[in-house]
């Protein structure tokens, strides 16, 4: 039986009111396409009532090793042109620090720039080393969730930058999803073990290992401040963004603002 309408669709009179198209950040994100952590982390440590996040991905294969980190970088470009075309963003993150390391910050933020120009780009590895200088620190001890081959150049990368290293450990692991599933009691045992006297900070490297919510137990263990790829890279997208936002339990970072 066919069903017949009571009335007929009709334009609304109501007049329409549109608010400001700055009422709130917009936030972008380049997720690898295995990540299974970033876009919950990031999620955490941000005013999600005065920032939009908006995502993209990266067409990545494990294993995660320096070769395959460095063939994301032609496909950075198009992914960062696929968040919100045409509107404007406040910040953009690509989310990888190993890949940060070996493809290098520089070669990111054109990529990113050359389809979104004069958008801040924040990559895991400067937001660290923006983290490490807000804090005043240059002695550090490393933990990664990766193989040796993988971790070696972020030792380097870190030395590079004037930052001594005092003790660098890593898991591993070869597949970014197996990094995810690491539990947060092993990572805060694994990370209070690469403490050491001289140690001034203790830092957490892969956006894919859920350390943001292992911080505060260890600087309550350890006494010192804990940096990881995810908390840096959201306290900076939002002190670039002039967001002076404190999430609680995140790590005593927030205290601090961008050094210029």
């Amino acid at each position: 039986m066919k069903l017949q309408r009571a009335t007929q669709v009709k334009l609304s009179d109501c007049q329409l009111n549109y608010v400001d198209e700055g009422a709130w950040k917009r936030f972008g994100l380049l997720a690898l396409a295995t990540d299974l952590t970033f876009e919950r982390d990031i999620a955490r440590l941000i005013p999600q009532d005065t920032v939009g996040i908006y995502t993209s991905r990266v067409a990545f294969e494990n294993p995660t090793t320096p070769e395959n980190l460095r063939k994301m970088a032609p496909r950075i470009s198009d992914a960062a042109d696929l968040i919100l075309p045409g509107e404007t963003l406040d910040v953009i993150c690509y989310g990888c620090t190993s890949a940060s390391v070996v493809i290098g910050d520089d070669v990111i933020q054109n990529a990113i720039h050359s389809v979104r120009p004069g958008v801040p780009v924040v990559t895991p590895s400067g937001a660290a080393r923006l983290a490490f200088t807000a804090l005043g620190v240059s002695r550090i001890s490393v933990l990664t969730p990766y193989l040796i081959e993988t971790s070696e150049p972020m030792a380097d990368y870190f030395c590079q930058h004037g930052m001594t290293i005092e003790k660098f450990e890593c898991l591993g692991l070869e597949d970014d999803r197996a990094m995810a599933r690491v539990s947060r009691d092993t990572i805060i045992d694994a990370v209070c073990q690469i403490d050491t006297p001289e140690t001034e900070a203790l830092f957490v490297s892969c956006t894919g290992l859920p350390a943001v919510a292992a911080i505060a137990e260890i600087e309550a263990r350890t006494g010192k401040p804990v940096v990881t790829s995810n908390q840096a890279s959201g306290w900076a997208m939002m002190r670039l963004a002039g967001i002076d936002y404190k999430p609680a339990g995140y790590g005593c970072l927030f205290d601090f603002d961008i050094q210029h």
